[in-house]
């Protein structure tokens, strides 16, 4: 699926990662595919700039919903405690990884994705293919995450007082206009 993502698209996958991580989750959810879209330069970006979403205070709503529900921020340490009964020290694989490949060639654990994160990227698929595009863009990540219409990123924007309707409205005009 990600093969038919554009290189900006694919850096915005990347920031959701790296989002996760830095909020140590262990794994991505439509906020963080939210938060990935907002710090990569693209349509999706420009789109909710102009509805008045902030990165800032986006990524704080975030902190704050999740911490409410009772997310852990963890930062995996369950994965690493196992590992670490096994005798194996992530921490000094995580060193070693770093002098022979650089900074950061090892993160452990790699975030997954949620049931939502990932019907939010199959519908990334969907609402591409319904625009009649063969490649998928930021913003129809954007559109995905909207239409998947129940996640965390969705709680994210109504708690920042967007109106879900007019950003996906914004984008479908922003499309017909490249389109034309």
């Amino acid at each position: 699926m990600f093969d038919r993502f554009t290189a900006l698209a694919k850096r915005a996958v990347v920031a959701s990662q790296d989002a996760a991580l830095s909020m140590g989750h262990d794994f991505i959810g439509t906020e963080h595919i939210l938060l990935g879209l907002a710090c990569t330069a693209g349509t999706a970006s420009e789109v909710l700039r102009e509805h008045g979403v902030e990165l800032e205070r986006m990524r704080d709503e975030t902190v704050r919903i999740l911490q409410e529900a009772g997310v852990p921020a963890t930062g995996g340490q369950a994965a690493k405690d196992a590992l670490s009964t096994l005798g194996i020290d992530v921490s000094e694989v995580q060193r070693r990884a770093d002098e022979t490949f650089g900074p950061g060639a090892f993160q452990f654990p790699r975030p997954a994705y949620t049931p939502r994160a990932k019907k939010a990227l199959e519908l990334t698929l969907r609402e591409a293919m319904a625009l009649g595009h063969q490649q998928f863009d930021t913003e129809h990540m954007l559109l995905g995450v909207l239409a998947e219409g129940e996640g965390v990123g969705i709680q994210v924007l109504n708690a920042l007082d967007v109106d879900v309707s007019a950003v996906r409205q914004s984008i479908l005009d922003r499309v017909t206009r490249q389109a034309s």
